[in-house]
């Protein structure tokens, strides 16, 4: 038997220490929390995408009544990005939740099924994402998917 381990860094900001730019798109973030349909959850998301030319589009999560037929709100930005502004690639990209009242303590990461099409986002523009995952006692900020997905499947993966 081999046993291996896999390590996954991020770094942990305040807000406060975040650019001027970080701070933006974090807000963003959570301003779309309000544009959340979560009437079986309760549980809002929020996710804005900064482009490569600086726009920023944002996206909530969409709950269903037939389940799983909602859509996260990571993956309602990333689609409308790519469906509004094919020719730009997502630079970066945050994420907030709402609960209970509030914003969560802790950041939320993305699910699964986000983070594959994260990665073919930045499989498709060979660009890394730069995700900032926002809690209301730190930041955690991530220079690629890929940390948070570290065995992946691509397209390569099919051709090896």
């Amino acid at each position: 038997m081999k046993e291996e381990e896999i390590i996954c860094k991020f770094r942990i900001y305040d807000y406060h220490e975040l650019t001027e730019a970080d701070r933006l798109l974090v807000d963003k973030a959570k301003e779309a929390t309000q544009t959340s349909y979560a009437p079986f959850s309760n549980f809002c998301v929020g996710a804005a995408a900064r482009l490569s030319d600086n726009t920023i589009v944002t996206g909530s999560n969409q709950e269903n009544a037939a389940y799983p037929s909602g859509l996260c709100a990571e993956r309602t930005a990333l689609f409308y990005a790519n469906a509004s502004h094919p020719d730009q690639y997502v630079k970066e990209m945050a994420v907030a939740a709402y609960a209970h009242g509030d914003f969560l303590t802790s950041p939320i990461p993305p699910c699964g099924a986000c983070r594959q099409v994260i990665l073919g986002i930045e499989e498709r523009y060979n660009h890394p994402v730069r995700l900032l995952l926002y809690g209301k006692n730190g930041v955690y900020v991530v220079d690629s998917v890929k940390a948070l997905l570290p065995l992946q499947f691509t397209g390569e993966t099919m051709n090896e």
